[in-house]
C-alpha cells in the first residue's frame, strides 16, 4: 500500500513538473523569443503591416476598405464616395468616410455558384455602377471595359487590392472630382502598381489605401499652390 502510493505521489510529481516546464517553454519562451525575432528582422508585418498617414495609423496594407459617403437618413446602402479610388465589391466591411479608417466586421464569401441568379443580379448591377460612375464627358465606359474585379469580391471579402485595369478605368472620374489633371493621376496609379512577385507569382495590382494616401498628399499639394 505504502509503495503504491510513493509511487503515485513519483508520478503526480513528475507530472507537475514536466507541466510547469511545458508551461514555461512554450507559453513564456518560446513566445516571447517568436516575438522579439519577428520585431527584430519584421517589424512592419509583425505590427500588422500597419499603413500611416499624417503620423496616425489609418488601416493595414493587407484588409480592404470601403470609401463611401455617411449614410442619408434611411438609406440602408451608403453611396461611394467618388473623390476616392473605389476598391472591390465586398462583405464584411465597415463603411469609410472621407478620412481612410476602417472598421472591420466579418471576413468570408457569398459561396453562391456561378450560376446562381442573385449572384447575377449583383454582378450586372455592380457593372452598371461602374459604368455609370466612372463615365465623364466625353469618356464614357462601356460595359466590356469593366475588369472581373471590379464587379466581383474575393474569397475573404477583404481584399485591399484592384487589378491596374481597374484603376486605369476610375483615373478620369478622380481626377474630374478632385479637379486634377488626368495625366497626375495616371502617374499616381503608374507609381503605385506592383508587379507579380517574384516576377511570376499572382497577377499585377494596386493597393486601394496606399493610393488613396497618395491622392490625398496630391491633393493636399495642388491645394497649397
Amino acid at each position: 500500500m505504502n509503495t503504491s502510493l510513493t509511487n503515485a505521489a513519483r508520478l503526480f510529481a513528475a507530472g507537475l513538473r514536466a507541466l510547469l516546464v511545458l508551461t514555461v517553454v512554450t507559453g513564456i519562451v518560446y513566445p516571447l523569443v517568436v516575438t522579439g525575432v519577428a520585431q527584430g528582422l519584421f517589424p512592419g508585418k509583425a505590427n500588422g503591416s500597419e499603413v500611416k498617414a499624417d503620423g496616425k495609423v489609418v488601416g493595414s496594407s493587407l484588409i480592404g476598405q470601403s470609401y463611401h459617403l455617411p449614410p442619408k437618413e434611411g438609406q440602408e446602402t451608403p453611396e461611394p464616395d467618388l473623390k476616392w479610388f473605389q476598391g472591390r465589391p465586398r462583405n464584411g466591411l465597415g463603411t469609410n468616410t472621407v478620412n481612410p479608417q476602417y472598421d472591420l466586421i466579418l471576413s468570408g464569401a457569398t459561396n453562391r455558384a456561378a450560376d446562381n441568379p442573385e449572384l447575377l443580379r449583383w454582378v450586372k448591377d455592380a457593372k452598371a455602377a461602374v459604368v455609370k460612375d466612372n463615365s465623364v464627358p466625353g469618356h464614357p465606359v462601356k460595359p466590356s471595359d469593366v475588369p472581373a474585379d471590379a464587379v466581383t469580391s474575393s474569397g475573404s471579402g477583404l481584399d485591399p487590392h484592384i487589378s491596374p485595369e481597374y484603376a486605369d478605368l476610375q483615373v478620369r472620374r478622380v481626377a474630374e472630382r478632385n479637379g486634377l489633371p488626368v495625366a497626375r493621376v495616371q502617374r499616381l496609379v503608374d507609381t503605385h502598381t506592383t508587379g507579380r512577385t517574384l516576377g511570376f507569382i499572382g497577377e499585377p495590382r494596386v493597393n486601394v489605401l496606399e493610393l488613396n494616401i497618395a491622392l490625398k498628399d496630391l491633393k493636399g499639394g495642388t491645394a497649397g499652390h
